[in-house]
């Protein structure tokens, strides 16, 4: 049982700090960014060294330092959009009465940078773990890529609960989210990545695995289980902002506010997380 509370923990812990500090960072002042993505290139710069480093070993430790270096690629990337540093060509509210195909390709645009960072770094951290054993760090990088992609195309169709978190330099970003009660993508999303998650826990049931193998897979599963805790969080009545309230000191205020209305009138519903917003709450 320790064998998979360990990497359990170790996932849910690391996405609730990261989510979290990319939350705090880009939400400060902007005469503050430029030390946020200095500090960044040097942790994408010391993440890949060890990606690289660890990628031959088997080891359980390697597995687990793998998996953080995959975390750290996807946060700076994460910040760098959220900093307003990469994003993409239009950065402008969707005008009045756009629909359609039109839409969906304005809000392309709002990221169409950041979207290719993204696509070269996927393929970057493929080629550089291609062959060797050790590639959860890839994996991660991956899942939280197509997970962020699932949020951001259901943001997009409209969901019940936006994101509340975007600074705002990127407010703008709002006008593309409208609000609804569902949409026909959400339960395709959350179908197959359950699905999904489901054969990578029934994976290390394998006997023939050894145990850093279980707890790669340990890692990613949890990882992808929690991307799919932020979808639900897009549609369900839960007020997840309290979860990183500390990184967001601005608004505790807010948030107990929130909370005591909730006590006060249970039937109520408010809330919403997001990725994987990415990061955390993803754009369109």
């Amino acid at each position: 049982m320790l064998d998979y509370a360990l990497p359990v923990g170790f996932a849910l812990g690391l996405w609730w700090f990261s989510t979290g500090l990319v939350l705090y960072l880009d939400n400060l002042p902007g005469r503050t960014f430029r030390w946020t993505l200095l500090g960044g290139a040097i942790a994408l710069a010391l993440a890949i060294f060890v990606l690289v480093v660890s990628s031959p070993s088997t080891s359980a430790v390697a597995a687990y330092v793998s998996f953080t270096a995959g975390v750290v690629v996807w946060g700076v990337l994460e910040m760098s959009y959220f900093t307003g540093l990469v994003t993409g060509p239009r950065k402008t509210a969707c005008p009045s009465g756009c629909t359609g195909w039109r839409r969906f390709g304005l809000a392309v645009m709002t990221s169409l940078y950041h979207e290719i960072a993204v696509l070269m770094s996927v393929a970057f951290l493929v080629v550089i773990a291609w062959g060797e054993p050790n590639q959860v760090g890839t994996w991660a990088f991956v899942v939280l890529w197509l997970m962020r992609w699932s949020a951001k195309l259901n943001l997009f169709l409209g969901v019940p609960n936006l994101n509340d978190w975007l600074p705002e330099h990127l407010a703008y970003l709002k006008t593309y989210m409208p609000k609804r009660s569902m949409n026909l993508l959400f339960p395709v999303s959350v179908t197959l990545s359950t699905l999904a998650a489901a054969l990578l826990v029934f994976r290390t049931l394998d006997p023939e695995l050894t145990g850093s193998a279980v707890v790669a897979l340990i890692l990613v599963a949890t990882l992808l289980s929690l991307g799919i805790l932020e979808h639900w969080f897009l549609v369900l009545p839960l007020h997840d902002e309290a979860l990183w309230a500390w990184a967001l000191p601005q608004r505790n205020e807010t948030l107990n506010d929130a909370a005591q209305t909730r006590v006060g009138a249970p039937a109520r519903a408010s809330g919403r997380l997001g990725r994987a917003t990415d990061a955390k709450g993803p754009e369109p």
